[in-house]
């Protein structure tokens, strides 16, 4: 029920109680162990102040039930010192009985509650007396079911049963996948950065957004693809019993997305053009361990602003252009679940739900938005989430939470998942305005279970090292005297696969050939050579043949011969016996050095120092606009 008005400073039992009508008044005092019957305000104020200030205040407090008790505990020793009925919930279970009220507000028949919290608070003078006897509530606990999972699950959801008026419950049985993350994120991560790196991932010069074709090569070299597969990925139509229209409902990808997000939200990528291409941290990240290197990445994600995970929720429009003003910070959403997932014990699997609860019980509920009446579902004018009136979690908060951990922390191996069919869910919205058109709400909506990882627990700082699994190198090419590499047995691996084509020059789907070019030309666009070496000896089922080791050597020796040095300004002097006095003066000569008989090279970085140092010879240079 609604309570009274609310308090906005601690405030005396006395002025709480004035801030009451006479009507509720007596109710109130009703509610006391005082046959006294008391009619003009002051009196009932005076009375009600006198009992509960006294000694039947312990009475009182005995007769309150078990919720109603852990009400005034959070209360009174809480670090707010007010009573949140959503926090409350989530923690017990069920609100605290405050009383009933009316369908139009204005009856109001109040509990024994009512007599300690006013508004959201209970006045001071009351808290330093309920102090002396009242325990510390129970702290909030974090349930899970154990290391496995079944291979399906039972959900349930409430309905309304417009013939009965009365709500009722459907259970469904669903098939349930569960999947390993962290063996496929540390191959993942290479891949794509090889991937990038080869120049095929394209995104939009405007948003960042991926290509698709940029995401279905993405998808194509991950281990074990994505989280669901092709079928279900692709647009679904189902006829609707109702209305008898073609319904469409497209799932698309998650991981492939997110890696091209990530890879830019990381900064291992940056845009040239419409094209991908790695920085000198992408290139870091393919040199350090792949813990290390997903560590990272995880790092800046949770900072980075380039992409807000909530636009995934593509049912839900308005996020931009006016909407866009009212969407909160992503960095504050994501420090909130990621507090919470440290709690998280190593290798057990989480309920969602359960995460959810715990999450708004120990005080880290944060808003999507602050202006959902800029939401909308369908059409702007119809459906307009204002209609949620304070009850968004389910639908925005929970929507954006499955959308953070499946997308971005699965991905990346800090949780392994278990999810189910989004298709198959029971719908939560189907009361929301323009929803009878949608398969599901979110494609994150299958997100059932999910487990911190030991690799999770790295990432998030839990532990100072990780030991990742033994991961077997298989032996699958076979080097040929003649320069030529052969896919043997069951073939090689996508990302292995890439790296040969940055280095080789394919001759056909199992074979390729070293190239002296394709070589050269790898090595001008940054990748190294000993890398690569080090790849051949780790994957060649026989020792490098005599003739492939000279060849490399030789083109070693060859990359090496020539040297870059870096840029430099050509300063001319009139005579040769000129050139050769400030390349030998001890002011000048740390800054030049002769580059024929009468021109110096200055590096760069150093023509301010070469200038006052020439000025100091009693020479000047003029400014120069080459």
């Amino acid at each position: 029920m609604s309570r009274y008005p609310s308090i906005d400073n601690v405030i005396s039992l006395q002025q709480a109680l004035e801030g009451i009508i006479v009507e509720d008044l007596k109710k109130l005092k009703a509610l006391l162990p005082d046959p006294r019957k008391l009619t003009r305000k002051a009196d009932l104020v005076d009375g009600i102040r006198s009992q509960l200030l006294g000694d039947h205040l312990r009475i009182v407090w005995a007769k309150l039930d078990d919720l109603q008790k852990a009400a005034v505990a959070e209360v009174i020793h809480g670090e707010d010192g007010y009573y949140f009925p959503d926090i409350f919930r989530a923690k017990y279970g069920e609100s605290a009985n405050f009383g009933t009220i009316d369908r139009y507000g204005t009856n109001r028949e109040p509990s024994l509650l009512c007599l300690f919290i006013y508004g959201n608070q209970i006045p001071y003078d009351l808290q330093e007396i309920l102090l002396k006897f009242v325990p510390k509530p129970k702290k909030a606990t974090l349930d899970h079911s154990g290391e496995t999972v079944k291979n399906h699950v039972k959900l349930s959801v409430q309905r309304y049963n417009y013939s009965t008026r009365e709500k009722d419950i459907e259970e469904y049985d669903i098939p349930l996948t569960s999947c390993e993350t962290q063996l496929t994120a540390t191959k993942d991560l290479a891949a794509v950065l090889r991937l990038i790196q080869s120049g095929k991932v394209t995104v939009s010069e405007k948003t960042a957004l991926p290509s698709a074709g940029s995401v279905k090569a993405i998808a194509s070299i991950l281990q074990g693809g994505d989280f669901y597969n092709e079928e279900q990925r692709q647009i679904t139509l189902a006829k609707d019993s109702d209305y008898d229209d073609e319904v469409f409902a497209e799932l698309g990808s998650i991981k492939p997305f997110a890696w091209i997000m990530i890879a830019q939200g990381s900064k291992f990528a940056e845009r040239s053009g419409k094209k991908l291409v790695l920085t000198k941290a992408g290139l870091k990240a393919l040199q350090e361990s792949p813990a290390k290197g997903l560590q990272t990445a995880w790092k800046r994600w949770l900072k980075t602003k380039i992409f807000d995970e909530f636009r995934r929720i593509d049912a839900i429009k308005g996020q931009t252009g006016r909407g866009a003003n009212g969407m909160t910070d992503v960095a504050w959403r994501r420090d909130a679940i990621v507090s919470v997932l440290a709690e998280c014990p190593v290798g057990k699997w989480i309920l969602f739900h359960d995460f959810s609860k715990y999450l708004v019980a120990t005080g880290h509920r944060f808003e999507v938005t602050e202006e959902p009446y800029c939401l909308y579902i369908g059409e702007a004018g119809y459906g307009s989430l204002s209609e949620l009136d304070g009850h968004s979690w389910p639908i925005l908060e929970e929507r954006y939470m499955r959308c953070f951990l499946f997308e971005y922390a699965a991905t990346l191996g800090i949780i392994d998942v278990a999810y189910v069919d989004p298709f198959l869910i029971p719908s939560d919205y189907d009361y929301l305005w323009g929803t009878d058109y949608l398969e599901f709400l979110s494609r994150y909506d299958g997100l059932v279970y999910f487990r911190l990882t030991s690799l999770g627990a790295y990432c998030l700082g839990l532990t100072d090292q990780y030991t990742p699994p033994v991961i077997e190198v298989r032996q699958t090419l076979r080097v040929l005297p003649n320069l030529e590499i052969i896919a043997a047995g069951d073939g090689v691996e996508t990302s292995d696969a890439i790296v040969l084509d940055i280095y080789t020059k394919k001759v056909s789907d199992v074979v390729w050939r070293l190239d002296r070019p394709k070589i050269f030309a790898a090595i001008e666009n940054g990748y190294l050579l000993t890398e690569f070496t080090e790849f051949l000896d780790a994957r060649s089922i026989e020792p490098l043949p005599q003739t492939v080791q000279q060849f490399l050597t030789d083109v070693t020796e060859r990359s090496n011969s020539v040297q870059d040095i870096g840029s430099v300004r050509l300063i001319e002097c009139t005579t040769a016996h000129l050139a050769l006095l400030i390349a030998n003066d001890s002011r000048t000569k740390k800054f030049c050095q002769l580059a024929g008989d009468r021109t110096l090279a200055v590096p760069l970085g150093q023509e301010t120092k070469f200038r006052t140092a020439l000025r100091q010879m009693g020479y000047v240079l003029p400014q120069s606009d080459k």
